[in-house]
This record gives structure tokens, sequence and C-alpha cells, in this order.
């Protein structure tokens, strides 16, 4: 691409980025569910988590946010998030049908 005039290379990396990344497996996944202790929404969230992972072979962890300055920042007002890969998923609510098409 270095020959490339900028206007081909930009679109030549549009073009890269809109195709889709291969299946990943699911032992290639992560899912993390942000919490914070006593929230009966982050309970009923991890409830939702374990089910579709442990279905689909998924890793997941938790963070507490009470224990991350970073993360308390970002989504002290959103909690529980859902993030998959490292992207945000959800937040609130999870569910489960939307959470498994993503990991499948």
């Amino acid at each position: 691409m270095a020959d490339m005039s900028p206007i081909f290379r930009r679109k030549a990396a549009q073009d890269a980025s809109e195709v889709p990344d291969a299946p990943r497996a699911p032992q290639d996944r992560l899912v993390t569910l942000i919490r914070k202790p006593g929230c009966h929404l982050c309970d009923d969230a991890q409830v939702v988590v374990e089910r579709v992972c442990g279905e689909l072979g998924v890793p997941w962890e938790q963070k507490d946010i009470t224990q991350d300055e970073e993360l308390n920042r970002l989504y002290w007002e959103q909690i529980p998030v859902v993030l998959v890969d490292g992207a945000q998923h959800t937040f609130w609510r999870v569910n489960e049908d939307r959470l498994r098409k993503a990991l499948s």
C-alpha cells in the first residue's frame, strides 16, 4: 500500500476493515462481567453469563468496579456491563439469546 495514493490507501484500509473477522473458537473468546457487590441486576447478569458461557465453552471473568478506579469511571452508571472480547456488548440487563448469538 506504500506506493498507492492517500485516497487509494484509505479505501483499501476501509475495505479491509469491512471484512468480518474469521470465526473464533469458543476458548479464544472472553466475556467480562463488570459488577459491584450487592447489585441484584449484577447477580441476574451473572446467572445468564455463567449459563451461556458454560454451554458454549467460553471463558468468562468478573471485575468489581469498587476495586478498579478506571472501570468505576467508565461504567458506574451502567452496571452490570458485559464485555465480549473487550468490547461492550450490553449493560443493565443481559439478554441470553443476544449473548449466545454474539458468541456463536
